[in-house]
């Protein structure tokens, strides 16, 4: 059976109509991914034996009419960060490169609670540090859109699997736009919900005030269906919450009239002082263009939209750039050759770069001039969003200035990496949710790019921006168009 342009919904009613097994479903994608994941370097970890094992028992759940869910039988792909128990976890990293969990992460418990089928564990940066995957001790990722193009990191394998239909759905961590960016650069739906919405227990940390997981898929709507299992409470992760309980009160858009969007004056002409890099270039012309399109389908839908400013938003990739170091260094310190058999010289560059970033900015004489002042900072980050808030639904922006970038482009320049995720940054020292959806695309040597527009929700309007994008995406087709990969 061709398993390209699946989605979950079409599994389910597939499934429900008896057009195929789960057995028969795993098969194909496991038959595709050995096919393609040799060009693609999707996957770190195949968990194909155990996949077929559990579509087994999916299948005997269906003849009894004892289905769990929406999700049961439907494969998912997890990022190489997320435990999951007896399954190699390597966090794109060697030193990991023989860890296998003795637990699995509160998400993966959910999800296998539900019925969905761990898939295999796909490729990231290392310890997810990086815009591009091109920091995976696996070798990078490869843009299924065009393969000498980057698919966006960290979470980059993740979106890959979705967008070359290896996986209907998958699971990404967020950090700093980890989730957001390599969806718009491979052209699929990234969620990163509101800041303890998801618990983050069994996630391996790179900056623990920052991360988040989050559903990665074709659409919005898959997206939420896997985020309302993947959400809540847990007691194992004391930053969470159960985001249906706020989402109560939540005013409910049954009409894109419903709702004032806001342009943020910043993202559209981001940072340009030279007093902070002097490198952020404007966004790119056609990226600009992509995106004033899907604010004209939402205008002509009746959406109100509003000028608003984020003053302090241009501090938001030095502020992310100290207390995120700081907290890499942190995390990274249990990595002493003891625990895991492994010495500090699997570290890679950038894991190194992090570490000296974050301990000279927290160590002593430096600490309040450079950590406790980017924690002021980041309040005031927050206050800004808070306020223009006040006056609209959601903010839109451009995921990135630029669509994907060429292997090489940008990993020698660290800064110029950085400024990849200049647009993302802002929304994770603020904890707000944020998700990435398909508006278009940029030619670029003849090759169609995809484009991401951001929506940016305030804090626990996790099924506001979902509804919007689901909306918007019943008027609009760019998230059902796939890479045709040979």
């Amino acid at each position: 059976m061709q398993v390209e342009n699946l989605t979950i919904d079409k599994i389910r009613r597939g499934l429900d109509r008896k057009d195929f097994s789960v057995v028969e479903l795993i098969k194909s994608y496991i038959s595709r991914a050995k096919k393609l994941n040799p060009k693609l370097n999707v996957f770190i970890t195949e968990n194909f034996d155990l996949a077929l094992e559990k579509a087994r028992q999916a299948d005997e759940r269906r003849q009894k009419n004892e289905i769990l869910g929406e999700l049961d039988g439907v494969p998912v792909a997890i990022k190489d960060a997320i435990c999951v128990k007896n399954i190699l976890t390597t966090a794109g990293s060697k030193i990991l490169q023989n860890y296998y969990p003795p637990y699995s992460a509160t998400v993966i418990e959910k999800l296998e609670s539900a019925g969905a089928i761990i898939f295999g564990k796909t490729n990231l940066d290392a310890f997810a540090h990086g815009s591009s995957t091109e920091n995976s001790d696996f070798g990078p990722s490869k843009n299924p859109w065009d393969l000498s193009r980057v698919p966006g990191g960290s979470s980059g394998g993740s979106a890959v699997a979705v967008s070359a239909s290896l996986a209907p759905a998958a699971l990404g961590s967020d950090t700093g736009g980890s989730i957001r960016l390599p969806a718009s650069f491979c052209g699929i739906t990234g969620f990163k919900p509101t800041y303890g919405a998801v618990s983050r227990y069994g996630l391996i940390a790179m900056a623990s005030s920052f991360d988040q997981i989050g559903p990665m898929a074709s659409s919005a709507q898959e997206c939420r269906q896997i985020f309302e299992v993947i959400s809540g409470r847990d007691q194992r992760d004391a930053t969470s919450f159960d985001v249906k309980d706020a989402n109560n009160t939540n005013k409910k858009f049954n009409q894109l009239a419903n709702m004032t969007i806001g342009l943020p004056k910043e993202y559209f002409t981001p940072f340009r002082e030279k007093s902070l890099t002097g490198l952020a270039d404007e966004i790119d012309s056609d990226v600009k263009q992509v995106i004033k399109k899907a604010i004209a389908i939402l205008q002509n839908q009746g959406a109100k939209i509003v000028n608003v400013s984020l003053p302090n938003s241009k501090y938001g990739l030095a502020v992310y750039y100290i207390v995120q170091p700081t907290e890499v260094a942190s995390n990274l310190a249990r990595y002493d050759g003891i625990l895991f058999g492994k010495t500090r010289e699997y570290f890679g560059q950038e894991a190194k770069r992090r570490i000296m970033l974050g301990t000279f900015t927290s160590s002593a004489g430096y600490v309040q001039k450079y950590y406790h002042t980017a924690q002021k900072v980041r309040e005031l980050i927050k206050q800004d969003f808070d306020k223009v808030f006040e006056k609209v639904d959601m903010i839109i922006s451009p995921v990135s200035p630029t669509p994907a970038f060429k292997f090489g482009e940008k990993v020698e320049d660290p800064l110029k990496m950085y400024l990849s995720d200049i647009l993302t940054v802002p929304v994770n020292p603020a904890g707000l949710p944020a998700i990435s959806a398909p508006a278009g695309f940029v030619k670029r040597e003849g090759k169609d790019l995809p484009v991401g527009m951001q929506i940016i929700g305030a804090q626990k309007a996790d099924y506001k921006i979902l509804e919007v994008v689901e909306k918007y995406q019943e008027i609009t087709d760019w998230h059902n168009i796939k890479p045709k990969v040979l």
